[in-house]
């Protein structure tokens, strides 16, 4: 199996990841072995700790919380078990009862729920539920782990004779007690316990004529403990039941450890479950604790990270109270390499190793602080070379110790391998340096291997320049402040704004005037365009952030107009409809009043009904629908209609682009997609009627307009 370097894990400093996720362990075991996680190289045994991972993650958010999973240490309990012959005492055989009878709890929960956690369920698979440790030694001890009476019946015949002597002895020493203490022969305090037996407080006086066995004297010698004579017999005869009692507890307590035995395999199985469950847990805590997320894996060969974040930095920045920036880069098929430049502080090797970090997260199982469209796949190897690691062991100079990793990097790189170089070819001569190390990131590139480095050398910039699949980037550095924005630039070059540096920091500008005259024109020309190409990009990034915040705001005003101008439409609508609806009540009721005159007049009732039928049937002919038109008065219709909204349009075109000449408006952006809910108040697209939803089923939804409802496609809705 192959295994991501240990010189690669502290390069990227992933052990301090393992220190910070350990303390949300709550078991001994589990911080031990989170200790010891090593990256995966196989895709499905990675898919598989990530699910882990983020199936616990969404247990807290939801109503199902998954049972407790601690357990005591219980390494020496478990060699005990194997010993033959060997007892157990009740602490120890509670900590080994505790084991099953967790499982069975999580058994029995990821039964109920393995739709909600499918793959938290399928660690259970091959275990079975065991009933029969926990009965056997639920018959044997109480919940507190003390031996119960009737564990066995020799343990409760004793139990019960210790009960009756204790009685005796209470009351003979009662007897004693009050006697005694009649007689004036006992000090103050009157009784005291030692050698856990109640004896009289006798005045030193008074020690001769009080019968008993002299237990001890106080430090003044003034008052002498006695043990009464009356209760020395019985005092004898429970410790001899004592010494009874305990004989047979070490009996039942080693027939249960006998029955226990055979259940040693099963026991470390379910010590080995239980921790790499806190293992999950503190996972599941610790992406929690970052902001982290589950991103795309995908099989091909492609690392798409989006607002990344440093793990390490973003919790110490947190700790200050300090911003921390995201950073967004990818790697894929058609851009596999990418020469980072800039000048120094600029964020480059964060940069880096925010990157290599994140990639041996994803690797161990762990959830990642990044945004959800970022992707990521497996690789095989992870090669670092970040730092100076100058070697004194060895006697090696940081540029010998360089190429020694490198020759390293050349032994195992692949198309299954992440690179990531930091200040590649520095060490040495730099035009001989600089040939070395183009021609190894031109071999680095012919093996199809992925990766990122960082450098100052002007030929590996024109190297990326030139390689299809090669791409030059730069941290983006404010030209007039010369302050790093610590944001990453795909496309281009960075300059390392050499002299300008030199010149904030105080270095005479006669000095930095003849350097200039030492390098060779070209390098500084070329130096010179990267760092005016910067300074354009950092205006240009600038004028349209300003730009963007003006669009948003032209955006919102005009959305608001727009439904205030509908809600208004809305209620004029509403009005009229009612207004309309009480005159023709009005026009009914003073029909009604004429008719009710009439028959009060005549008392017809015959004309009555007449005239009331009447009136029903024409209020129904006045409901009904009007009668369907000729196809051909329709399509005639239609036709006026077309022509008559044409002309409309050319109108309003026309209105339209004489505003524009005279007060051209920002473009303002189409309304986004709303996603419908329930309770949402909705309308047609052509409609101008408001109504409700009361319930939205496979694309369709039930708009309920008060006096009717009606199911209609969510599509043809719009909020309101």
């Amino acid at each position: 199996m192959s295994r991501i370097s240990s010189k690669t894990i502290q390069d990227l400093e992933f052990n301090i990841v393992l220190e910070q996720a350990s303390s949300f362990c709550t078991t001994t075991d589990g911080k031990t072995n989170m200790l010891l996680l090593e990256p995966l190289t196989y895709r499905n045994a990675v898919k598989d700790s990530l699910q882990h991972t983020n199936e616990y993650l969404q247990s807290y958010a939801s109503e199902y919380r998954i049972p407790n999973h601690g357990f005591d240490p219980i390494e020496k309990e478990l060699q005990l078990l194997g010993i033959e012959n060997s007892t157990l005492e009740k602490d120890s055989i509670r900590k080994l009862a505790v084991l099953p009878r967790t499982v069975n709890e999580h058994i029995t929960f990821f039964k109920k729920q393995q739709l909600l956690f499918p793959k938290l369920f399928s660690r259970l698979e091959k275990i079975e539920k065991n009933e029969y440790v926990p009965q056997a030694v639920d018959a044997v001890l109480d919940r507190f782990g003390e031996v119960k009476d009737d564990a066995s019946p020799d343990l409760k015949n004793l139990r019960r004779e210790m009960n009756s002597v204790k009685g005796q002895l209470n009351g003979s020493f009662g007897a004693a007690l009050s006697h005694y203490s009649q007689m004036d022969y006992l000090d103050e305090i009157r009784e005291t316990v030692i050698e856990n037996r109640r004896v009289l407080a006798v005045k030193a006086m008074y020690r001769r004529k009080v019968k008993g066995k002299v237990m001890g004297s106080s430090k003044t010698g003034s008052i002498s403990y006695i043990e009464p004579e009356r209760v020395l017999t019985l005092s004898r005869k429970l410790a001899e039941l004592e010494v009874e009692e305990a004989e047979e507890i070490h009996r039942i307590l080693k027939a249960l450890t006998e029955t226990l035995r055979p259940f040693l395999e099963e026991f470390k199985i379910y010590r080995d479950y239980l921790t790499h469950t806190d293992i999950i847990a503190a996972k599941s805590r610790y992406a929690q604790s970052i902001d982290a997320l589950l991103p795309i894996l995908v099989e091909h060969r492609e690392l798409e990270l989006v607002d990344a974040y440093h793990p390490l930095l973003l919790v110490s920045n947190r700790a200050r109270n300090e911003k921390t920036y995201p950073q967004t880069i990818g790697l894929k098929a058609d851009n596999r390499i990418i020469v980072i430049s800039g000048p120094n502080a600029g964020g480059k090797s964060i940069t880096l190793k925010t990157i290599g970090l994140l990639q041996l997260m994803i690797q161990t199982g762990f959830l990642i602080p990044v945004h959800e469209k970022s992707r990521m796949s497996i690789f095989k190897h992870v090669l670092t070379d970040i730092g100076d690691n100058q070697s004194i062991d060895n006697h090696l100079s940081t540029y010998s110790y360089r190429l020694k990793n490198m020759r390293g990097f050349l032994k195992k790189a692949d198309d299954k391998t992440l690179f990531l170089i930091d200040e590649f070819g520095t060490g040495s001569d730099p035009e001989l340096g600089g040939a070395l190390a183009e021609s190894m990131l031109e071999e680095l590139y012919s093996r199809k291997s992925f990766g990122i480095i960082t450098t100052h050398y002007t030929n590996l910039k024109m190297l990326a320049n030139e390689l299809p699949e090669m791409t030059n980037a730069n941290m983006l550095f404010d030209a007039q402040s010369l302050e790093p924005i610590y944001k990453l630039q795909l496309g281009e070059a960075g300059s390392s704004f050499t002299f300008e540096v030199a010149q904030k920091n105080g270095i005479p500008y006669s000095l930095i005037n003849k350097a200039k005259k030492k390098v060779e024109r070209g390098k500084i020309r070329f130096d010179k365009s990267i760092a005016a190409l910067q300074k354009e990009r950092s205006n240009l990034r600038k004028n349209n952030e300003s730009l963007r915040e003006r669009e948003i705001k032209a955006t919102q005003k005009v959305n608001k107009l727009e439904d205030t101008q509908d809600r208004v439409q809305q209620k004029l609508l509403d009005f009229q409809e009612m207004y309309d609806s009480y005159q023709r009540y009005i026009q009914l009721g003073k029909k009604f009043d004429g008719l009710a005159k009439d028959f009060s007049n005549n008392k017809k009732k015959k004309l009555l009904v007449d005239e009331l039928m009447k009136m029903v049937i024409t209020e129904n002919v006045k409901r009904q629908p009007p009668p369907k038109k000729t196809e051909a008065k329709k399509h005639k219709q239609e036709q006026g209609k077309k022509k008559q909204l044409e002309n409309e349009v050319i109108q309003k075109v026309a209105k339209i682009r004489e505003q524009k000449k005279k007060n051209p408006k920002p473009v303002v952006a189409p309304k986004p997609k709303v996603t419908l809910k329930k309770n949402d108040r909705v309308r047609l697209l052509d409609s101008k009627s408001v109504g409700t939803i009361d319930q939205i089923e496979k694309g369709k939804a039930t708009v309920n307009y008060g006096m009717f409802t009606t199911i209609v496609s969510v599509e043809q809705l719009e909020k309101v």
